[in-house]
């Protein structure tokens, strides 16, 4: 999963709209991450034809995208694989100290 792929659904704890969803990245991400429409929708339309997501319109017609159960499942797959990640990093991180 790409980071941004990551990072949309890990926003989507509620639904939200698009720039709901912009915003939160940036938040969750501390302004790392500025992600553009293009490649926001380009994503949301992936993750819906993967059933990741479902979309809606809100009161105010406002397009709205939920995570799914699959959504969540795959998260959390996600999740403990980053896991992995950090704590090899933790034991093997001093091998990479050495300056070249």
């Amino acid at each position: 999963m790409t980071e941004t792929a990551f990072y949309i659904l890990f926003s989507l704890t509620e639904p939200r709209h698009g720039y709901g969803i912009i915003k939160r990245v940036e938040e969750l991400t501390n302004g790392r991450l500025h992600l553009g429409s293009g490649t926001i929708y380009g994503t949301l339309t992936k993750m819906q034809k993967d059933e990741m997501i479902t979309v809606f319109s809100d009161e105010k017609r406002k397009t709205i995208y939920e995570i799914t159960g699959i959504g969540k499942l795959i998260m959390r797959k996600e999740m403990e694989r980053l896991q992995e990640v950090q704590n090899n990093i933790s034991v093997y991180k001093g091998e990479f100290d050495e300056e070249i």
